[in-house]
């Protein structure tokens, strides 16, 4: 074996999933190869929008602000009946991750972006135009049979780990014989993705319309596009929904002409809902539409294969640096699954209320919702009670696991703009860095066994403070409120900004996990706090 390379890490598939996880892996400094069939982007836009969260996590990769450049930010999402008149609106609002709440997305370009990312890193090794045949594994890795499709050829590279991000129809799901259990729906949906050439009232806003007869989806998208979407009844044909003369007819009666409008492409595609019966077997971990499929109402497709890799990656990083033990890798999927679960059956949920084909019940949904927003406190419960859920892991790689909310334990952190040491205005995430960090209120404590292991501790201070050493300024309280509202005083923070323990201004903060050890070199981004 010794003439066949040898990879920390192995990502089948190089879509948003796995290019996120090429660039976290990337970035850690670890040895990576990825594996991709197909030779360029694929230039169907699939996934139309992320959230603050995703943006988050692309945040840890540097290529946040380059990826915002290309979106266009969310604002009301409008709900209307078969005469296009409102029965109901939601906003989005903040949750504290320090980016904009909803952000629509160009897949074409959003991968671009992501993929120039991987680029940096000469320690990732990219394989277009390349097939994974087989996976075997042993006791030491994992050996990839791999086709060169454009040579003709056969290769073999061994890695610790491997990532399968190659989609729904995961040829790596297939051969580790794990199932794929759930539902395809028997309604097709037309997709129609347009060129912008004259803006119209209102092509900015998200709109469902949820007319029994024709609900369609009305979506703005960035870099002048614009998407629409619709069911086939049963009565059509779908190949010939796709011709000119349907999409127009459907684009008609929205009220969209040619001079609006260049139709790039139509086609036809299915909903699932779709979760593998396992994420990981051995040394191989699904991650992705690989582990699940949901339907789109709510565009957390891509975003929930973003969070996956997110979770799983650094897990992978310190198992590999030895910083804690293999076992934490069977931490993934009892964290992550919990969450995909709730986003999907929230998102059926929503398709429910968009697609109902009955007349009177379609009456009796407009009427209840027109009443209820006129009820006090209705619209802003269903402001704060987002289609999203929290970030929240009630069990996982927590110091003890816990279903309360209240706590701080279990949740991810919100995200303040602070003065780092320099005075410099940061966002939280880049002045910490992706390590283990002891953020507290007080005076700085001995935290046995945390700062043994190497682990920084980090004051947050109040607005106004002067920045020092081992400080930052919460600059507007957020995360402040915050700690004071879940009665914390002290946070042992994840590289993933959740917090894994906490502790109270008379409780004693947990031990860290058994065999910590903190990466000295894992500094943060402007190292002011080293």
């Amino acid at each position: 074996m010794a003439d066949i390379p040898h990879y920390d890490v192995a990502v089948i598939g190089y879509g948003p999933t796995g290019v996120t996880a090429a660039n976290l892996l990337g970035q850690m400094g670890l040895k990576v190869v990825v594996v991709e069939r197909t030779s360029d982007i694929y230039r169907r836009a699939r996934a139309i929008s992320t959230d603050e969260e995703v943006l988050r996590i692309w945040q840890q990769t540097g290529l946040a602000e380059g990826l915002q450049a290309d979106m266009l930010a969310g604002g009301t999402a409008t709900f209307v009946d078969a005469h296009s008149k409102p029965f109901f609106e939601l906003t989005p609002v903040s949750h504290g991750s320090g980016h904009p709440p909803q952000q629509f997305i160009y897949q074409p370009a959003l991968k671009k972006v992501l993929r120039a990312g991987v680029e940096r890193f000469p320690n990732v090794d990219v394989r277009l135009e390349h097939e994974c045949l087989r996976v075997l594994q042993d006791a030491y890795g994992v050996e990839l049979m791999l086709a060169d499709l454009s040579a003709d050829a056969f290769a073999r590279v061994r890695a610790s780990y491997v990532i399968a991000a190659d989609g729904g129809s995961s040829p790596t799901r297939a051969q580790l014989g794990i199932g794929y259990q759930g539902r395809t729906y028997a309604e097709r949906w037309v997709v129609i993705d347009t060129e912008v050439l004259q803006e119209w009232p209102g092509h900015d806003r998200l709109r469902f319309h949820c007319n029994p007869a024709r609900p369609t989806v009305d979506c703005p998208t960035p870099l002048g596009h614009h998407r629409w979407e619709f069911p086939v009844r049963d009565d059509e044909d779908e190949s010939e929904l796709i011709t000119d003369g349907a999409i127009w007819r459907v684009l008609n009666d929205q009220g969209i002409d040619d001079t609006q409008v260049k139709i790039l492409r139509a086609t036809v595609y299915s909903h699932h809902v779709r979760f593998a019966d396992r994420w990981r077997v051995g040394r191989v971990f699904l991650a992705g539409d690989a582990a699940h499929a949901m339907p789109p109402w709510i565009g957390q497709g891509m975003s929930a294969g973003v969070r996956d890799v997110a979770n799983l990656c650094w897990k992978l990083g310190a198992v590999l640096d030895g910083g804690l033990p293999e076992s934490i890798l069977e931490t993934y999927q009892t964290e992550r699954l919990p969450h995909v679960r709730e986003v999907t059956d929230r998102a059926v949920k929503v398709g429910r209320l968009i697609t109902q084909h009955h007349p009177a019940l379609a009456a009796l949904r407009d009427r209840f919702f027109r009443i209820a927003m006129r009820v006090p406190g209705v619209p802003e419960w269903l402001r704060d009670h987002r289609w999203i859920p929290d970030a929240f892991h009630p069990h996982g790689l927590l110091a003890t696991p816990t279903a309360i909310k209240s706590t701080a334990a279990g949740w991810l952190i919100p995200q303040p703009w602070v003065l780092d040491a320099k005075g410099n205005r940061e966002r939280l995430d880049d002045v910490l860095g992706a390590r283990w960090t002891i953020l507290h209120l007080g005076t700085a404590d001995s935290w046995p066994g945390w700062r043994n292991a190497g682990v920084p501790a980090v004051r947050l201070a109040p607005p106004g403070s002067t920045p020092a050493s081992g400080t930052v300024v919460d600059l507007d309280a957020t995360l402040l409120r915050w700690m004071r509202a879940k009665g914390a005083t002290v946070l042992a923070l994840r590289p993933d900004s959740v917090v894994y323990a906490t502790a109270g201004p008379h409780t004693n903060l947990a031990p860290p996990p058994p065999g910590l050890t903190a990466r000295p070199d894992l500094l943060s981004r402007n190292g002011v706090l080293a």
